[in-house]
């Protein structure tokens, strides 16, 4: 455990009410409580009623704001947009509310990190004069892609004569390498909006903190560097500590979860040999087609490895009947894991993955090759970095049809678990997951960012 300093310096920390979003602001607030500043990490009501963080044993406290729909009544907001300009006119309001609570306490707020996508809450910070850091979650490099599409910088919707896509400090990129609301005119117009509203008031805010860590994405992180007008700063990977430097006592797990954990994979994987088991899951959003669903059955049982699959409650009806019965002891199928302790598992040697941020981010920490299948967002550009640039993993390929076939999927298995490729992408993966680890432990670059930045906090705090 890193010695504290006497505690100055309050922090609010506002996470995007998703799981994707809430693990690694929750994180990183441990991160900063451990350096010495009070932590409130303020979720939705619904959300905190959901995962009860008042019962968790942490030096985190815990507050709320609301977005609207406190009862969980989410059928009644007609659209994404419309939840997410409730979200902003209740949650300005409920936030200001807390300010002020906390205001006429004895440790007031001095500051409050906010997610990217919610800018509306800088401007309620400036309101009262408060230190306001933008945390991004996301690759820093489908960061600059927006703020490119965002300042005009890259023509959208881009055609065929516009490739190669040519972005500083990236590869040279494919339509298809894009993040999905780029790529697919037109898809999702209000989270499009809101990925490109990221940057609507940015240059007002203290700093920038991004979830990465310099050397993974050292050509793009010096690239966006230059064009903001504050300090940008790599402060990940933001992964329970046990995984990397191990300085946070009892840092385990993400605490908070929308699902409710199954405890039978770490039994089970401890009966697998090494690098034997074939890890799937596709994160808290993702809902693939029945048609998917069964191409990825017939994936999986004709790749003839062991497999653990994370299948959401919600979505085994569209697992192929008779199939979970079919595999036996082969394949384990459960709701809902801690994905950080299975992939530290010597038994896993793959991950089939969407490809979201935290997902990419833990295999690379935790020495882990994939099998990328992205399936919109920014898990397409993070598919390409996996492939092209660490070399970790390889991407499937999709048929016209927008499924990609079990042939496909046995296929992509074998070439991450077999052969002299094979071999390479763990070696790589090894490397990342070293590097990782330098950064965050004493000394390292995302380590001094996070001693730099709680310096100046409690600097404008005296």
């Amino acid at each position: 455990m890193e010695k504290k300093a006497n505690n100055r310096g309050h922090v609010l920390v506002i996470p995007y009410p998703t799981q994707g979003h809430i693990n690694p602001m929750l994180q990183f607030s441990k991160r900063l409580s451990s350096k010495g500043l009070k932590a409130t990490f303020a979720t939705t009501v619904f959300i905190s009623e959901t995962m009860k963080p008042e019962l968790l044993n942490s030096d985190i406290d815990f507050d709320t704001i609301s977005d609207g729909c406190d009862e969980g009544r989410f059928f009644e907001v007609r659209s994404i947009d419309d939840y997410l300009v409730r979200l902003q006119t209740v949650g300005s309001k409920t936030l200001t509310e807390l300010i002020i609570k906390h205001k006429n306490s004895p440790r007031p707020i001095d500051c409050i990190l906010y997610d990217a996508f919610l800018p509306w809450v800088l401007d309620v910070a400036q309101q009262f004069g408060i230190v306001g850091i933008a945390f991004f979650t996301q690759a820093c490099a489908v960061n600059y892609i927006y703020y490119y599409a965002r300042n005009g910088l890259l023509s959208l919707p881009i055609s065929s004569s516009m490739m190669p896509i040519v972005i500083p400090g990236l590869p040279l990129l494919d339509l298809r390498d894009m993040p999905s609301f780029i790529y697919v005119v037109g898809s999702y117009p209000s989270y499009f909006e809101l990925v490109l509203n990221q940057f609507s008031n940015i240059a007002k805010a203290d700093f920038i903190l991004v979830n990465t860590f310099y050397k993974l994405e050292q050509e793009v992180v010096d690239s966006m560097s230059k064009v903001m007008s504050q300090p940008l700063l790599t402060i990940g990977p933001t992964i329970p500590s046990m995984y990397l430097d191990k300085r946070l006592e009892n840092d385990k797990d993400y605490d908070l979860n929308l699902f409710k954990l199954d405890s039978t994979s770490t039994c089970w994987l401890t009966t697998k040999p090494p690098c034997s088991v074939v890890y799937v899951s596709f994160g808290s959003l993702a809902n693939l087609t029945s048609d998917q669903m069964k191409e990825l059955s017939r994936g999986l049982k004709q790749a003839g490895f062991h497999f653990l699959w994370v299948v959401r409650s919600s979505e085994l009806p569209k697992v192929p009947h008779g199939f979970i019965e079919e595999m036996g002891d082969k394949a384990l199928i459960v709701t809902w894991i801690p994905q950080t302790e299975v992939l530290a598992n010597e038994a896993i040697g793959c991950f089939f993955t969407h490809c979201g941020w935290n997902s990419t981010i833990e295999a690379l920490c935790l020495g882990v090759p994939m099998v990328a299948m992205p399936q919109w967002t920014d898990q397409t550009t993070d598919a390409k970095l996996v492939e092209d640039v660490w070399k970790v993993g390889v991407r499937v390929n999709v048929r016209e049809d927008g499924i990609v076939s079990g042939d496909e999927i046995e296929r992509c298995i074998r070439q991450v678990m077999e052969g002299e490729q094979g071999i390479e992408m763990k070696r790589n993966a090894m490397k990342w997951k070293e590097l990782a680890v330098e950064a965050v432990c004493e000394g390292g670059s995302s380590d001094k960012n996070i001693d730099e930045l709680v310096s100046k906090i409690l600097a404008r705090c005296k």
